[in-house]
């Protein structure tokens, strides 16, 4: 899952934004303080806000208090801390339903899903991570904690690894650049060397594989998705357990439906 670090990155703009006429900076922060919400901080005073968004404790209050009236936070009568609400799943929600990726995708990720009796996916890149857009599990789960809108790094993922590999290698050797690449466990790629080798080498096959990068007993093998223009504009994965498949068998097996399924969606 993503790091606290990762999503303070996230909220950097692409550029200086100082000089940007049209950019409305308490748009920006309010987001802010929606963003410094996560598992570990479900709950934050105004202070803990403060110090987590880089406002000062006046700015914090004030914003706090705009999304508080206009429900996306609530706040405790008691301890006077701050907490998401249901409402900031709309945004989300009007996404899936608008999207035309997520739309096609849907009926192909039923039926891998059906097929293999496995956990399909959809993701998309977003910067140096990849979003899960679209998710149909398993019975037999492996990751419960990983939901539509989790955030992962590209570099240590079959879906980000398969969408690097269909970048033009400058800009995806850039988004290795300013990944914040180490290592999750001990079967981590994430040596700039052997990561560039590894996207090489997807980009022949067509598709990318990792095994126990991200968490123990993982394996996933991902096809990208193309726009007309010859981009990749999201990946499609299939994740099984180490303990019920080798990871000869998974690429054997599921690199072909992966593939074909990434085809059939793209434009």
């Amino acid at each position: 899952m993503i790091h606290r670090r990762d999503a303070l990155e996230l909220q950097e703009t692409d550029a200086d934004t100082r000089d940007d006429p049209l950019f409305v900076q308490s748009v920006e922060k309010a987001f802010r303080v929606l963003s410094a919400f996560d598992a570990r901080h479900p709950t934050l005073s105004l202070s803990q806000l403060a110090a987590a968004t880089g406002l000062d404790k006046s700015a914090a209050q004030r914003f706090a208090h705009t999304l508080f009236r206009l429900g996306y936070l609530q706040k405790n009568a008691r301890t006077k801390h701050f907490e998401l609400t249901t409402r900031t799943l709309a945004p989300a929600y009007h996404f899936t339903q608008s999207n035309p990726l997520v739309q096609r995708a849907i009926p192909y990720l039923v039926e891998l899903s059906r097929m293999t009796e496995e956990a399909a996916n959809l993701s998309m890149l977003e910067r140096t991570h990849v979003v899960f857009v679209a998710r149909f599990m398993s019975p037999h789960v492996i990751a419960p904690h990983v939901t539509v809108g989790t955030l992962m790094p590209a570099y240590c993922t079959a879906p980000g690894i398969a969408l690097l590999s269909r970048l033009p290698p400058p800009e995806a050797e850039a988004i290795l650049h300013a990944s914040n690449l180490r290592p999750y466990t001990p079967s981590t790629t994430w040596h700039l060397p052997e990561l560039l080798a590894k996207i090489a080498a997807s980009r022949i096959r067509g598709y990318a594989m990792c095994v126990e990068e991200m968490q123990a007993n993982d394996i996933s093998v991902a096809a990208p998705i193309l726009g007309a223009d010859g981009r990749p504009v999201g990946a499609i994965n299939i994740a099984v357990s180490k303990i019920r498949c080798t990871p000869e068998a998974a690429e054997q097996r599921y690199a072909p439906l992966v593939i074909s399924a990434a085809s059939a969606i793209s434009a």
